[in-house]
């Protein structure tokens, strides 16, 4: 597979506050990473780094071939970018039909796929946004990034708050997305367990720093560094 996305001792924070300091990692086409790490470890900040919503101070970031610091902040997602954020950022008032289309391109994602893996939408499509329960609202933010068709789907905390059935019903779709889909997918989430299995890669961040990057599968059956980073071993 070829290279997608590979950043450099990358360095980036909010304002003068630095979050991030001298993160490296690489993606290739099709992979996906599980992004972990504790509550304010810079998790989020990393995703925003790279759809270009952070202060970036130094470092490479280069996308797609492109340098991607060099990209403005709303072209990101025409590159290939596709960022479902915690807050879902839905349009309340429109419908499911109309949040879905109004950013839609051209390519393998249509709203006839997109309705054949989210039936629950298919069922709602006439209800606008502010209808639609919790987890209802977060399948809806994954269709519409998925209506963009990304190279690289950006997915923050998506099981945050959400009753177990909805998160046994995601979790499906994620590992969908991560083993058919071809594109590449980084996932942030505070449940280990639950997302390693899905991804090839993992990055654990501490205090804005990479603290181990290797196979999920080599995280997973650690309980050492799964309780020295996440605290995680005893769920």
């Amino acid at each position: 597979m070829a290279e997608l996305l590979r950043l450099d001792n990358v360095w980036a924070g909010y304002g003068e506050a630095v979050v991030l300091e001298g993160i490296s990692f690489t993606l290739e086409e099709g992979d996906s990473l599980s992004l972990l790490g504790r509550n304010g470890m810079g998790k989020t900040t990393l995703l925003s780094t790279l759809m270009g919503a952070t202060h970036y101070k130094s470092g490479s970031m280069r996308f797609a071939g492109q340098d991607l610091s060099k990209v403005p902040a709303h072209a990101r997602a025409h590159l290939g970018l596709g960022w479902v954020p915690q807050e879902r950022d839905i349009f309340p008032s429109l419908s499911v039909e109309e949040n879905l289309t109004v950013v839609a391109t051209q390519g393998a994602w249509n709203l006839e796929k997109i309705y054949a893996m989210f039936p629950r939408l298919n069922e709602r499509r006439k209800n606008m946004g502010n209808q639609l329960s919790g987890g209802e609202q977060q399948m809806l933010a994954i269709g519409r990034a998925l209506m963009l068709n990304p190279k690289l789907l950006l997915l923050d905390e998506p099981l945050e708050g959400l009753a177990p059935l909805i998160v046994q019903e995601l979790l499906s779709i994620i590992k969908r997305l991560t083993e058919e889909s071809g594109m590449a997918v980084i996932l942030v989430e505070q449940h280990a367990r639950q997302i390693l299995p899905l991804t090839r890669q993992a990055l654990v961040l501490e205090r804005g720093k990479g603290v181990f990057q290797g196979s999920s599968d080599t995280l997973l059956n650690d309980r050492a560094l799964l309780d020295s980073w996440l605290g995680v071993t005893a769920h």
